[in-house]
């Protein structure tokens, strides 16, 4: 691989970890990059899979104020998707990517539409805690929702940010900051042990992965700073409607 496209994948990783650790579309940047410089779909899915790990570890660096005293949280929820994402490894291993090409868009408008209109949806989730006492959240679908959201990021992972940052808002009564912050945590989960099956299984080309993390773990880094900085509800629609576009434009490769 040259030089040039490695720059390219080094520039396309910086803004994949910055657009990934604010509103979770790391994919809509890295992947077609990845494509750009001669890998083939499969290929290039797993690489990215493989190097967009380091988005965990950069927003985690830059989250540790939002991350303090999140312990359980953190322990559930990546337990939670680490097991979703050894289904999702195992299906793109061993099954067609064409029919869940297909259901992926759908996936992610649900998961915008969820960010669009999380008040409503958060009503419909909790459960009443008697005469004592606010509504909770109900924890068995919070707990099926991350799984489910950990088997998607394991299988293809585009926008898996999404779709997690709009299960952890509708459930938790937490600041954006914070439940971004968990939401780059919690999919890292189901991402390192995606990962860790595609290097021994898989064919990641080391070099693109490298040069992509290595942009991914700075722009990550950055990430969480402008989070803290934005007003929380322009944010999460702008990250609501950016999710209807991405599910958009992937409905119309799936068809092609």
């Amino acid at each position: 691989m040259d030089i040039g496209s490695l720059a390219l994948l080094v520039a396309a990783g910086f803004a994949a970890g910055l657009i990934g650790s604010v509103a979770g579309l790391a994919s809509l940047f890295s992947y077609p990059a990845l494509l750009a410089v001669g890998l083939p779909p499969i290929a290039a899915n797993v690489t990215n899979t493989v190097a967009l790990f380091s988005n965990t570890v950069g927003s985690a660096a830059g989250s540790r104020a939002e991350l303090r005293g999140q312990r359980q949280r953190i322990v559930r929820f990546c337990g939670l998707s680490a097991a979703g994402g050894v289904v999702g490894a195992w299906l793109l291993l061993n099954t067609d990517e064409e029919a869940f090409e297909l259901i992926v868009p759908w996936l992610i408008a649900l998961g915008s539409v969820l960010l669009l209109a999380r008040g409503p949806f958060r009503r419909l989730t909790e459960r009443p805690a008697g005469a004592r006492g606010a509504a909770r959240p109900n924890p068995l679908p919070l707990a099926v929702a991350v799984m489910l959201v950990g088997v998607y990021a394991g299988y293809f992972g585009a926008a898996a940010g999404v779709l997690m940052l709009a299960v952890l808002s509708v459930a938790l009564d937490e600041s954006l900051a914070v439940t971004n912050a968990l939401k780059n945590i919690a999919t890292g989960g189901a991402n390192l042990v995606a990962a860790a099956g595609y290097a021994l299984l898989a064919p990641v080309d080391w070099a693109a992965a490298a040069a992509v993390a290595a942009g991914c773990l700075i722009g990550s880094w950055i990430g969480p700073a402008i989070v803290r900085r934005l007003p929380e509800r322009p944010l999460r629609i702008a990250v609501g409607v950016a999710g209807l576009g991405l599910a958009a434009q992937l409905f119309l490769s799936a068809l092609r």
